[in-house]
């Protein structure tokens, strides 16, 4: 199996994928332009930031599996992948406690502004009076803002800080929220007008979550308040944000940014925004203990591939049947046997959605469970039933 590393990964990644039996070729300078000239005939696309796009997906002549090595996949095209039968995963919740830690890191940088500080020192200025302004954490407001395990990651965090926390999410009730020792409230912009500072923790998503947090939400944050993003930049709307940053003298800390550079060596173009926040590029995830527990996931994400032929953690396979039609056929463990169920359902033009063969101990007998578009007539059952190969033929 070829396997082709577009981005970089922990060293130990490419040793225990050749441990597999892989042959692997890292090219962590491959952009989402040059990519489609390189995938060539790999089967396995590993890639960590670099685009993939549907040009990509169309230059590969055997791909059949891209792993994302980190949790989002906003920038693979799934649609795209999805019609060509490629497999897409991720590996979600390795890097869990890296971006909790840059998240909270933000957080008391905003507050104590430590970056400002520090960079004031190295041209000599000892604001030691400006830069003992801060209001401190303990007892303040934490508004959380989406509720998966980054997010409660950060909550334990902020617990350890001894703040209060209130938290909006889709699927947050009021009973998980006493659970947990949070508060649960109905709408973002609850959190906005409640918080001393607001933590970012949902996905993006072009019709739910881009420019979440807008002018209004901006302006119904409290003066002086706190907002930090480690989720994605589109989350909020940069414009509207560098606004309130000199009009409500709002301290911000972001790891993510609207049109982020595609290569990890290009120009930042947002000077601005980079003067008015606490800014960092992108490293939420990028730790020593979360770069080797990508690294181990995807190894695993690999192997079950070679030896299943279904990975991990894939993202675009259907989870729910569309159809409510089943057949399941107890059979004789023979060559040929579901060759010839396959060809009867042909016959009456019956799609097969899903399959799976289990074989009984002892190898004599089997059964197949077949989730099909619509049934086959009676006649064809009682012929199919009446093969000296097959014990019975049940649908439901």
């Amino acid at each position: 199996m070829k396997v082709l590393i577009a981005d970089k990964l922990d060293a130990s990644t490419i040793k225990q994928l050749e441990t597999l039996g892989c042959g692997v070729t890292s090219n962590p300078e491959l952009s989402a332009e040059t990519l489609p000239a390189a995938i060539a005939d790999f089967d396995v696309l590993i890639v960590r930031s670099t685009k993939v796009s549907a040009a990509v997906i169309e230059a590969s002549t055997a791909l059949s599996l891209i792993i994302r090595a980190g949790a989002g996949v906003n920038t693979i095209d799934l649609a795209a992948a999805s019609q060509r039968g490629i497999h897409v995963t991720n590996c979600p919740g390795k890097n869990t406690e890296a971006v909790a830690e840059l998240a909270i890191g933000l957080l008391i940088a905003a507050d104590r502004r430590i970056p400002q500080a520090g960079t004031d020192l190295m041209q000599q200025a000892w604001k030691k009076g400006e830069y003992g302004n801060a209001r401190g954490l303990k007892g303040r407001t934490l508004g959380i803002i989406g509720l998966g395990n980054i997010a409660r990651a950060v909550i334990a965090r902020a617990k350890g800080l001894e703040m209060n926390i209130v938290a909006w999410s889709r699927s947050l009730t009021t009973e998980t929220a006493e659970a947990m020792g949070i508060t649960c409230v109905a709408t973002p912009l609850e959190i906005a007008a409640q918080a001393d500072a607001v933590s970012l923790h949902v996905a993006y998503s072009k019709t739910s979550t881009h420019h979440l947090v807008d002018a209004k939400f901006l302006a119904t944050m409290k003066k002086g308040a706190i907002l930090v993003n480690t989720a994605r930049g589109e989350v909020v709307d940069t414009a509207a944000l560098k606004m309130a940053i000199r009009e409500k003298d709002l301290r911000v800390g972001l790891d993510v940014f609207e049109n982020e550079p595609k290569g990890s060596t290009d120009t930042f173009a947002d000077s601005e925004l980079a003067q008015l926040a606490i800014c960092t590029p992108h490293i939420g995830a990028s730790t020593d203990q979360a770069s080797e527990a990508i690294a181990d996931e995807t190894v695993r994400i690999v192997k079950s591939f070679i030896e299943t032929g279904l990975p991990l953690n894939v993202v675009n396979v259907r989870g729910t049947p569309v159809t409510t039609h089943g057949m399941v056929v107890r059979h004789y463990n023979r060559v040929g046997v579901l060759a010839t169920v396959l060809d009867a359902l042909k016959a009456q033009g019956v799609n097969v959605e899903e399959m799976q063969n289990s074989i009984f101990e002892g190898g004599t007998a089997a059964t197949c469970s077949l989730r099909l578009d619509k049934l086959p007539q009676p006649a064809a059952l009682v012929e199919l039933a009446a093969s000296p190969d097959i014990i019975q033929v049940s649908t439901h």
